[in-house]
């Protein structure tokens, strides 16, 4: 197979997929998460990701809005729990634009105070914001309790009050360790020339060389968390109850993952036709929405089943979804039926997957954990070798009621 990743002489990774689009998307992936943030400085991942957008040595503000979108380009960001993550939709021709933005944000941003001040009531707001809607924060809050001790049980917004304590300093003590090209991966998907898009990353990356003044070696793992149990309800003056039923799971990497990915789709996936849904909202009409999710980090995994209901239903429901699991824990799956949930999962990654931002974002994640470059044949390849028997046993290992962890609100 040809050569998709590559590690340039900074240490960054760098991975091209070609395409047939007049569009071209790049992703940059930078391990400098919430679980990376250094004690008591709660909120300063999510809050750095903000301030990189507020002004660099060349650019306001405003300048760098306009900068890709007079062109009708987009350029977005976000933080999770181990990465930050920078991106940017364009025409193919202007892709040279769109990674020298990315990279001079991330490198020569100036942190001004004033801007920092206003930032923080952004945020303040983002967090109100979460907290009037339960069915956002109850993730956050269930994986504070799930990981509680370990720098993963930290909600990415971090509070009000943790906020305040954050200066312009403590941002550029954390860009420095962190935004460095050792720590990064970077995807360009597009209609272009990949030697030629190697030798434009490895161009712009020597033009702000003098700004690499962080760590030289990359950054460490989180250790793994402890085990943790718990079954909490919260009285919440909500009108409808939200509830998560959920357990750890596998990392990324894990070699049993994919066939969990597999279950979780059967149970609780985007389909009308998953277990839950038609158990608990097409037979019985007692929740408007259902969904099973699993989300692998480095060194740990969630597998999670999130349903909102009326308050009186809660109990409920609750006994369907274990009713559920206890049937893929003892009935293994018939041939056909195991047919049918391997085609319905490929045919919804295939369908994923013609995103270039997807595309994007996905293979950027991946090389930045030390993964495999995916591609569609590579899941296809790895689920047909997914066995019922295989189902059956991670169904047990997974799904054991007595690892079960669940909180309400209500």
């Amino acid at each position: 197979m040809e050569k998709q990743i590559f590690t340039l002489a900074s240490g960054m990774k760098v991975a091209f997929k070609k395409t047939s689009s007049a569009v071209a998307y790049c992703a940059l992936c930078i391990k400098a998460g919430t679980a990376n943030e250094p004690a008591g400085k709660h909120g300063l991942a999510h809050l750095t990701e903000h301030m990189i957008f507020r002004g660099t040595e060349k650019r306001s503000a405003q300048s760098i809005n306009d900068r890709l979108e007079k062109l009708g380009g987009d350029m977005n960001a976000y933080t999770a729990k181990e990465e930050t993550v920078v991106y940017c939709t364009v025409l193919k021709e202007d892709i040279a634009k769109a990674i020298d933005l990315s990279f001079e944000i991330v490198f020569t941003s100036v942190f001004d105070e004033d801007e920092l001040e206003k930032e923080k009531n952004v945020v303040a707001d983002e967090i109100n914001m979460c907290l009037d809607n339960p069915a956002d924060f109850i993730f956050e809050d269930y994986e504070k309790m799930l990981f509680k001790g370990n720098p993963l049980s930290r909600t990415i917004l971090g509070t009000a009050a943790s906020l305040k304590k954050i200066t312009s300093d403590d941002i550029r003590a954390f860009v420095k360790e962190r935004y460095v090209p050792q720590n990064m991966s970077f995807t360009v998907v597009g209609d272009l020339d990949k030697e030629a898009v190697l030798a434009l990353v490895e161009k712009l990356l020597d033009k702000y060389t003098p700004y690499f003044s962080g760590s030289k070696s990359p950054a460490q793992l989180v250790k793994k968390p402890a085990e943790n149990h718990f079954y909490v309800d919260r009285a919440r003056k909500f009108h409808q109850a939200n509830c998560i039923i959920g357990t750890r799971a596998y990392p990324f990497g894990h070699p049993d993952r994919i066939a969990l990915s597999l279950l979780i789709n059967i149970l609780g996936g985007p389909a009308s036709n998953s277990r839950l849904n038609n158990s608990l909202r097409e037979k019985k009409a007692l929740v408007y929405h259902i969904d099973a999710s699993y989300v692998r980090y480095s060194t740990v995994g969630v597998a999670i089943i999130y349903f909102g209901c009326d308050k009186s239903n809660v109990d409920k429901c609750i006994s369907l979804v274990l009713k559920e699991l206890k049937k893929v824990r003892e009935v293994p799956l018939s041939d056909a039926a195991l047919k049918a949930a391997k085609k319905q999962i490929l045919a919804q990654n295939a369908i994923a997957s013609e995103y270039g931002e997807a595309q994007a974002l996905s293979i950027s994640r991946s090389i930045l954990r030390g993964g495999e470059y995916p591609t569609p044949e590579l899941f296809r390849r790895k689920l047909e070798s997914v066995t019922k028997e295989q189902l059956q046993r991670v169904a047990q290992e997974i799904f054991d009621e007595k690892k079960l962890c669940k909180l309400i609100y209500r």
